[in-house]
């Protein structure tokens, strides 16, 4: 995801929308820590109603599950900052929604919350695609909340980029 590094989030939701747009499918995010960043990013370009289906904020652990079907068990063994609750979320979106393709996003922005093992800035990451593996990973980010937030939104945008680059979605 190098050569998305330096993108902003306008750039990552144009570029998005243009290889979500050319293959013709929707998407659906499912955000905690970012509170919708990616899905206002997305919707703030016209005619994203062409591949943007929705966006599920489940901040609380208990919309996690209530909207997504987070298992509690999950919650309870892992944490909401895990990549076993964010493949739960991505699955949950795919699930709950028309979207042929779900990302979500759950972590710590801070300036409190973080532990030695779950540091403020990391952020778990899922991307799930219709009858494929869902893919993972976790990323530690520097930065104040606003950075973090960010920062989280633009690697998730650019991770749904690459997916589409590389599978034959």
């Amino acid at each position: 995801m190098a050569q998305h590094a330096n993108l902003t989030l306008t750039e990552a939701a144009v570029q998005l929308g243009m290889a979500l747009k050319a293959r013709g499918l929707m998407l659906a995010m499912a955000e905690s820590c970012t509170g919708g960043m990616v899905a206002e990013a997305i919707t703030s370009i016209a005619g994203s109603s062409a591949w943007f289906d929705r966006g599920f904020v489940t901040y609380s652990n208990a919309a996690k599950i209530d909207m997504l079907d987070v298992s509690s068990t999950t919650l309870e063994q892992f944490g909401a900052v895990s990549e076993q609750t964010a493949i739960e979320m991505a699955i949950g979106a795919l699930k709950n929604s028309a979207a042929q393709i779900t990302g979500s996003i759950t972590g710590i922005a801070g300036p409190d919350g973080g532990s030695p093992d779950k540091p403020v800035g990391t952020v778990c990451f899922a991307w799930a695609v219709k009858n494929l593996p869902v893919t993972t990973c976790t990323r530690c980010f520097n930065g104040d909340r606003k950075s973090v937030r960010e920062q989280a939104a633009i690697f998730m945008m650019a991770g749904l980029i690459e997916k589409l680059i590389r599978e034959t979605v």
